[in-house]
């Protein structure tokens, strides 16, 4: 899952936290990435699915881990990757 959104009154210790909790990857307790004023951010996170499990979901327990760093928001876009759909193609797979 990936969330872009924006904080609302975040404070120095709310920053500092944001800026602690900083990556790239895909966790599940989700990561972020900022602006240099740590106002706008994308959140980052794994989300374990079930074999009946949709995005609808996928997208509450992504927000639940957002919630669960306690910091004012606003979202703005969300995505879903469902990595149950993505097919790897191996080249040179030889007799």
């Amino acid at each position: 899952m990936t969330i872009r959104g924006k904080f609302t009154g975040l404070d120095d210790a709310g920053r500092a936290a944001v800026t602690a909790a900083g990556g790239m990857g895909y966790i599940e307790g989700g990561t972020f990435t900022h602006d240099a004023s740590v106002s706008a951010f994308t959140f980052r996170c794994q989300v374990p699915a079930g074999p009946d499990d949709g995005e609808d979901e996928a997208a509450l327990g992504a927000m639940a881990a957002l919630d669960a760093h306690g910091h004012p928001y606003e979202i703005l876009h969300l995505a879903v990757t469902d990595m149950r759909q993505i097919k790897i193609r191996r080249k040179g797979r030889g007799a």
